[in-house]
């Protein structure tokens, strides 16, 4: 009976930030951009992040189109990452994939919301859907670094 009660209340959870996702819509001053689609269903979503000069994600907002899984991790996923640095943003998408893949997670409260749905695991087809904002995130924050350390690079060679 409470098991029931619990699986209830996830649903809840789960198509509460489907119907009323949280970041919702654009950044018009994004410092990164990020598009991403699953080919399988047809789910796409725009990113867009603001980072300050630590690299800390500042603002996000997702848009797009999806279903309930992808609306409700990206909105998910938007709560626990501001506030946070690049390495640990990644840190909790890879957590996150672990999860949705029926691994066992060290910080599952970390995850905030989106540790519900690590009952995707139990539908393989369903994990594209729910890791798709958090790969356009991972892409993002990954290019990001990339140009980070590329635009240092130059920087170091015009001192030369």
């Amino acid at each position: 009976m409470a098991l029931s009660r619990l699986d209830n209340l996830y649903r809840q959870v789960i198509l509460d930030h489907s119907s009323h996702p949280h970041h919702h819509g654009v950044l018009d001053e994004a410092s990164t951009q990020i598009e991403m689609n699953n080919p399988t269903c047809g789910d796409v979503i725009q990113l867009q992040l603001v980072l300050d000069e630590d690299d800390v994600i500042q603002d996000i907002r997702f848009s797009g189109s999806g279903c309930s899984i992808s609306t409700a991790s990206a909105s998910m996923m938007t709560d626990v990452v501001i506030g946070q640095p690049i390495s640990k943003a990644l840190e909790l998408s890879h957590q996150f994939s672990e999860l949705v893949q029926g691994k066992d997670v060290a910080e599952l409260d970390a995850l905030g919301d989106a540790a519900m749905l690590g009952g995707v695991a139990k539908f393989p087809a369903r994990i594209k859907c729910a890791t798709l904002g958090w790969k356009a995130l991972e892409k993002g924050l990954i290019d990001k670094q990339a140009t980070t350390v590329e635009q240092a690079s130059h920087c170091d060679s015009e001192k030369e």
